[in-house]
């Protein structure tokens, strides 16, 4: 009887991706893959560790199943992922429940890792330069018919805040070949829908070009059939030039939607992060991408109480946001990471006020977007099933304007009653507006 191996993968689609890469490993090697984690004999967990709540939410998973195998009811627990690359001794000496602990750069023995685990070996440790990490080959793609296409590992922008470089590496990109094979592949799999994923897509390329070369990869990628809509996540605002503007506005097959983690407006808060810009070049910005793509969706994530934000720049950073009207917005709470430059800063702020401020801009946000969702009832829009809601009793999807997992869903129903299967794509009437989703019908 087969080994039973279950994972869990949290954190960014970065990571699922690895996972995917490990669980394709793990099946030709003639591991039984199950959904169910908790019905597994080897449990894999792949972690995040990018900022304090991510930390937590792994270590309460790997605690989770640490407990189901005190109960007897699996076998084996092995830690994958950042958490597992960051804090290497760290996890076994204080979870001595977990059975193994591999790197990143040893993915690749994910297989041999889990055999070790069946035959009841424990204590495992094994890790590798970072730049062992394959970024490239064969995946169980888990997401149906959307997949994340990772075009770049690791990242050099060494932002003060960031503590990516040192569980990542540098960038390293892959070559625009190997990409377009894969989405060639992921297209004859049935994917439709491919997402462009890596610590900073606008710099893709920089090191194997020795220029960025995101706008060339999407006119390749827009040459594939059976590829419906690409979308691009992480896109610095510094590295968003005209030609890659032209390209979005030139090819319908790239969706109408840049996210663009800005992080702050102010230009010494900026500076302080080791990021580009201040507020006039990111306004420049946003009015220059507005007119090339007048039915843009923008996203942005920013960070609220960083180090030395006084309230006047916090006040600047809350007149930004409302003077944008960004389609989309994300706002975190400064977390001190171990390692990192901005750990060490002077004039750190409460909690207590980094988390006013951080609900502050969300409440801001949650009136813009409903605003913004409230004009769209009237308009028909492409839409793309992910399944149904039997709460509800109705359908749900997504538009172009939405990114899996991140943004808002559309829920829809059938004027004629007809059924639709996950990956179908309709056109959809907004009718109403709910928080952050949208409500319509499918006049068919």
């Amino acid at each position: 009887m087969a080994v039973r191996v279950g994972m869990v993968s949290l954190g960014c689609p970065k990571n699922l991706v690895d996972a995917e890469t490990m669980l394709y490993d793990l099946r030709e090697a003639g591991y039984e893959i199950v959904p169910d984690a908790a019905l597994a004999d080897i449990v894999i967990v792949n972690t995040c560790g990018f900022i304090e709540s991510a930390k937590q939410e792994a270590i309460d998973t790997i605690l989770e199943f640490c407990t189901l195998k005190d109960e007897g009811r699996i076998k084996a627990v092995a830690v994958t992922g950042c958490l597992a690359e960051r804090y290497k001794e760290e996890i076994l000496s204080e979870i001595p429940e977990v059975n193994a602990v591999v790197g990143i750069g040893k993915n690749s023995d994910i297989c041999d890792v889990v055999k070790r685990l069946s035959q009841g070996e424990s204590g495992i440790m094994t890790f590798e330069d970072k730049d062992k990490l394959c970024i490239e080959g064969r995946r169980i793609v888990s997401t149906d018919h959307y997949a994340y296409l990772k075009i770049a590992e690791g990242c050099s922008n060494c932002c003060t805040y960031c503590a990516i470089p040192s569980i990542r590496g540098k960038l390293r990109s892959r070559s625009i070949e190997s990409v377009v094979a894969e989405a060639k592949w992921l297209a004859k799999a049935g994917v439709s829908e491919i997402i462009l994923v890596a610590q900073d897509t606008t710099n893709y390329g920089f090191d194997l070009y020795g220029e960025p070369r995101l706008a060339k990869l999407l006119e390749e990628l827009c040459k594939i059939d059976g590829i419906r809509w690409i979308r691009t996540l992480y896109c610095y605002p510094e590295r968003i030039t005209d030609e890659l503007l032209d390209v979005m506005a030139r090819e319908d097959k790239i969706v109408n939607y840049l996210d663009i983690p800005m992080q702050h407006c102010n230009g010494d808060i900026l500076k302080a992060m080791n990021r580009k810009g201040d507020n006039a070049s990111l306004r420049a910005l946003v009015e220059k991408i507005r007119a090339k793509i007048p039915d843009i969706t923008l996203r942005t994530t920013l960070i609220a109480g960083f180090p030395g934000e006084t309230q006047e720049q916090f006040e600047e950073l809350c007149r930004f946001v409302k003077d944008m009207r960004f389609d989309k917005l994300g706002c975190f709470t400064y977390s001190a990471e171990e390692g990192t430059a901005a750990e060490k800063m002077p004039d750190q702020i409460d909690f207590k006020t980094k988390e006013e401020r951080c609900d502050e801009i969300m409440n801001e946000q949650m009136l813009i977007s409903y605003e913004l969702n409230e004009k769209k009832i009237g308009n028909t829009y492409e839409v793309v099933c992910e399944g149904f809601d039997k709460y509800a009793e109705c359908f749900f999807g997504r538009g172009r304007a939405d990114a899996p997992e991140i943004d808002g869903k559309i829920f829809f129903s059938s004027a004629s009653g007809k059924k639709y299967r996950p990956g179908e794509y309709v056109n959809v009437t907004i009718d109403d507006v709910l928080d952050y989703d949208l409500i319509g019908t499918v006049n068919d």
